[in-house]
């Protein structure tokens, strides 16, 4: 009788826990507020006062966490509990547990590790869209050095043509003057 009473304590605390487990949502929340705790405290920590610089930049770092995590958050389901994690290219790591409807997130080193490759990425994004703009801005000028030089081309080409179309004009009146020159002369 024993065992039959703690075998459906265990199948009611399962049941429970599986209907208790928190999405993704509520992961995402309690990684925000324990990236907005942490933020606030490094803030305070480097001596940053309450200003709207300060407020400012806060904004600006919790809104890249939140797009990082928006992108690169993943939820792995285990139905009695559940983890996140993201990925970051070389290895995964597990941010937050989620159980009977709390979601506990991991230590603070984790969240600062975390911040760091946001940002990393962030720079490198930025880095590679002013490269590419960049060269899309070299390739246009030197498409446009290019067309600039075939004009040249063409206007020197069409030059040649007319001297060539004078010189033969010229060449032509004087060899008709020369024949005229040479009739007259054969005429008397």
């Amino acid at each position: 009788m024993k065992k039959l009473l703690i075998v459906v304590i265990i199948l009611l605390v399962a049941v429970l826990m599986t209907q208790t487990v928190p999405d993704k949502a509520a992961h995402k929340a309690a990684m925000m507020k324990a990236v907005k705790e942490y933020v606030d405290e490094e803030a305070e920590n480097q001596g940053f006062g309450d200003n709207f610089l300060t407020k400012l930049g806060k904004g600006i770092v919790t809104k890249t966490v939140e797009v990082a995590l928006n992108s690169k958050l993943d939820v792995n389901n285990y139905y009695v509990f559940n983890t996140t994690s993201v990925d970051l290219g070389d290895e995964e790591k597990t941010l937050s547990l989620g159980v009977f409807g709390h979601v506990f997130t991991f230590d603070k080193e984790m969240l600062r590790d975390a911040l760091e490759e946001a940002a990393q990425l962030k720079e490198e994004v930025k880095n590679e869209r002013k490269v590419a703009k960049e060269a899309a801005k070299e390739q246009k000028r030197l498409e446009k050095q290019l067309r600039k030089e075939q004009k040249r081309r063409e206007k020197e080409a069409r030059k040649a043509a007319k001297r060539a179309e004078k010189e033969a004009r010229k060449a032509a009146k004087q060899a008709e003057k020369e024949a005229r020159r040479r009739a007259k002369e054969a005429g008397e």
